[in-house]
């Protein structure tokens, strides 16, 4: 089934903040719960990164589930306020995902390509022309 979500980027305290908002929601993460980057082959990760949170979610209100990640600097990435939101888009198609990932790169950028990744999706993600970042995962078939 198809969904949408908001995914949130944070530096390297992504625990906490998630561990915040089970407080305020009063609800448990789902999905396989916390997964941790040393939890995935990576033999290029660093040993204080191999506790870093890979992926975690969380449903809200009104069936909305935030997702989140570490973004650490020592992974290549530089997260600041702003640049740490997308919105995740779970089309029920590879066509209907390729679909409306080239509508929304069309006159933005493309900053990972449609493609099968190591978690058995299909994804990737863009840049509208308005700034608004977009993340795509599809694991349909």
């Amino acid at each position: 089934m198809s969904r949408t979500s908001t995914y949130l980027n944070f530096p390297r305290n992504t625990e906490e903040v998630f561990n915040f908002y089970k407080t305020v929601f009063g609800t448990e993460f789902s999905g396989e719960g916390i997964a941790r980057m040393g939890d995935f082959p990576n033999p290029q990760l660093a040993e204080e990164d191999k506790n870093l949170i890979m992926h975690i979610e969380l449903p809200i209100t009104g069936g909305h589930v935030l997702m989140g990640t570490d973004a650490p600097e020592s992974m290549g990435f530089t997260v600041t306020m702003g640049n740490n939101i997308h919105i995740m888009l779970e089309p029920n198609s590879r066509e209907e995902t390729k679909h409306i990932f080239d509508k929304l790169a069309e006159g933005g950028s493309v900053s990972m390509d449609l493609q099968d990744v190591f978690w058995g999706a299909y994804y990737g993600s863009c840049t509208d022309k308005f700034g608004i970042q977009w993340m795509f995962n599809c694991t349909a078939k």
